[in-house]
């Protein structure tokens, strides 16, 4: 068993061993050493650069999907190191973050940093009712449905700003 900050070696080449573990730990972004969960959103932004230029539709389809895929490899790679919600598991980052920018996808680069610093602030404070449900939903659901929460709420936030701003 191992605690949320840090991993073993045996445990990180379990994480890596399967496709469910790279997805999980962000293709890597969520190995550094420290600030996994921000490192796992920059490393988002750059899938978010060639979802931005898809229909909505499109757009909102792939994040369905890659909460659902999220879902698995959240709760397989949190099974292989022992701990539902470690701190190397940011997919759950990746989805929370392409939520939080859908109002910022013809915007300019300063759209996206006001959205990835809102997402930022929600993920790491966790207001009512992001903290139950980080508290209260286990395995892969649990890792992926906070994120998703918090990406809804900065979404939020953002569109209100952007359109204050325009």
């Amino acid at each position: 068993m191992s605690d949320k900050k840090t991993l073993t070696l045996e445990q990180r080449r379990q994480l890596l061993a399967t496709p469910a573990g790279w997805l999980a730990c962000g293709f890597g972004s969520g190995l550094t050493p420290f600030a996994q969960g921000t490192f796992g959103s920059l490393a988002a932004l750059l899938p978010w650069l060639l979802l931005r230029t898809l229909p909505l539709q499109l757009y909102v389809f792939a994040i369905a999907v890659a909460f659902a895929v999220g879902v698995w490899a959240c709760g397989v790679a949190g099974r292989a190191v022992g701990v539902d919600d470690h701190r190397s598991i940011v997919w759950d980052e990746f989805v929370g973050l392409w939520i939080a920018l859908i109002p910022a996808m013809s915007e300019d680069w300063w759209g996206a940093l006001i959205g990835f610093a809102l997402f930022r602030l929600f993920d790491v404070w966790k207001p009512w009712p992001i903290r139950l449900l980080d508290r209260r939903l286990k395995g892969g659901l649990g890792v992926m449905v906070d994120d998703v929460v918090a990406g809804v709420f900065a979404a939020v936030v953002l569109d209100v700003v952007l359109g204050a701003l325009r």
